[in-house]
């Protein structure tokens, strides 16, 4: 089969965004949530992320609420854990309506200064209760000021802990920027793509939380690209080459809109540490003139590659459930 681990909510009902302006721009952190039937949910999903899905030949999208939403920037720590809340609950109706095709991964009530430990009782929540396999950790809360200490910092110890006992990963997803140097899609998310790599590079996380696993999104941002610099750069530092000291936790996606990107990925990161994802109606939604297809249709790139089948099954479903044990036991018990 074909998982595709990095999937959002973009399409979510008009009345779910609405409500977001109210909160945001009033007195109340929790205003009356609208109704939404299952039928505005179903109609959401069939005429996009459905529809992509089976047009594009995949099977099932590790699905989260819309990354550039969560906006942990905006309003009080009240705020970001009453519209986490809502984007999760959303997502778990999600699941409910297409348990075959969907998988849930949860947004965090993260705030600028304030704790991630107080993120853990959401996290397991999602696990516990709505049965979600992973999270979205935003390695900079502030919307693209980094006024977070680094992801291997101490500070983010109680959220590992959580993390570990709970046996999930976490994908490092930014959302959107506040500032203006920063384009959202096309500056600051690969920026933290690439800043946490370097941050895992220097710190020495991984020796205090062996199994703790994380997805760097958009191929790791210019990280494979940079691949010497990183490995020189370790051997200055006095760290362990990266196949010890990152690459066992580590872990990049595929979504790169581009062969030659692609190729790149292939020929240096180890298939091992690449799951295939593509985002799709997410950040690039067009249509590439120079291929005719859509730039986000990430399967024909990997496809080109011409991959042994034992590869293509590691990248295209192997390495999600090895990183996603979770997801493995959803898959199991649906006899698959």
């Amino acid at each position: 089969m074909i998982i595709d681990c990095h999937g959002h909510y973009t399409t979510a009902p008009r009345q779910h965004d609405r409500w977001r302006a109210v909160q945001t721009g009033g007195p109340d952190a929790d205003p009356p949530y609208p109704a939404i039937s299952d039928d505005e949910i179903r109609e959401s999903i069939e005429a996009n992320q459905l529809r992509l899905l089976r047009e594009r030949g995949a099977d099932l999208t590790v699905f989260s609420p819309r990354a550039s939403a969560m906006a942990h920037h905006l309003g009080s720590e009240a705020v970001s854990q009453a519209w986490t809340r809502r984007c999760n609950d959303l997502i778990a109706r999600v699941v409910a309506l297409f348990p075959r095709y969907f998988v849930g991964v949860c947004q965090l009530p993260q705030s600028p200064g304030v704790s991630v430990a107080n993120s853990v009782a959401e996290l397991r929540r999602c696990v516990e209760e709505l049965g979600f396999v992973g999270c979205n950790l935003n390695p900079d809360p502030s919307g693209g000021h980094w006024t977070a200490p680094p992801l291997t910092d101490r500070a983010w110890y109680p959220f590992y802990e959580a993390m570990v006992e709970l046996d999930v990963p976490a994908m490092v997803h930014v959302s959107g920027s506040c500032n203006a140097c920063f384009h959202a899609t096309g500056a600051h998310y690969i920026n933290a793509d690439t800043t946490a790599f370097m941050q895992f590079l220097e710190g020495d996380l991984f020796r205090d939380f062996p199994t703790l696993r994380f997805i760097i999104p958009h191929g790791g941002g210019a990280v494979p690209y940079h691949w010497g610099r990183y490995r020189g750069l370790a051997d200055m530092l006095g760290r362990p080459p990266l196949r010890e000291h990152v690459m066992r936790n580590v872990f990049f996606d595929t979504c790169v809109y581009h062969q030659p990107g692609i190729d790149l990925l292939f020929k240096v990161i180890d298939l091992d540490n690449i799951l295939f994802g593509s985002e799709m109606v997410g950040a690039v939604r067009g249509i590439d003139p120079e291929t005719g297809f859509f730039f986000d249709d990430t399967r024909r790139y990997v496809d080109a590659l011409n991959l042994s089948d034992a590869d293509r099954h590691k990248v295209f479903e192997g390495n999600a459930r090895r990183v996603y044990p979770r997801l493995d036991a959803i898959l199991k018990a649906q006899g698959r």
